[in-house]
């Protein structure tokens, strides 16, 4: 097994930044793909960025892409999610989750993720 903790979200003016980590522990974190996905109030979760297990394939929602940053750091066990130029639309939960490597499945699929964190929330104002 493996426990996910997210950290670093919080209250933020529209165009300004974050960096979310998620630290993992109790399992090979390099055995794992991990994905980042948001929820919303009153929307389905969504896929924002995945990394696989060597953190050199990153993987991006369109809405993602350009703003985001996805990237690990194996021997810390911790992924990270940096997000730039935010927007009003961009607040909701962020979950970090893990998904063994060995199954191929899309990144953006997260009924396929193993593990699961509690989430941070992060608070976009106009």
């Amino acid at each position: 097994q493996v426990q996910l903790v997210e950290s670093g979200g919080g209250l933020v003016q529209a165009g300004g930044s974050l960096r979310l980590p998620c630290a993992a522990s109790g399992s090979t974190f390099s055995t794992y793909v991990m994905g980042w996905f948001r929820q919303a109030p009153g929307k389905e979760r969504e896929f924002v960025a995945a990394i696989n297990r060597h953190g050199d394939s990153p993987s991006y929602a369109d809405s993602a892409k350009g703003r985001s940053t996805v990237s690990r750091d194996n021997n810390k066990s911790t992924v990270y999610l940096e997000l730039n130029t935010l927007k009003p639309e961009d607040t909701a939960f962020y979950y970090c989750g893990a998904r063994l490597a060995y199954k191929v499945a899309p990144d953006s699929s997260g009924g396929n993720y193993d593990y699961w964190g509690q989430g941070t929330q992060v608070t976009v104002s106009s």
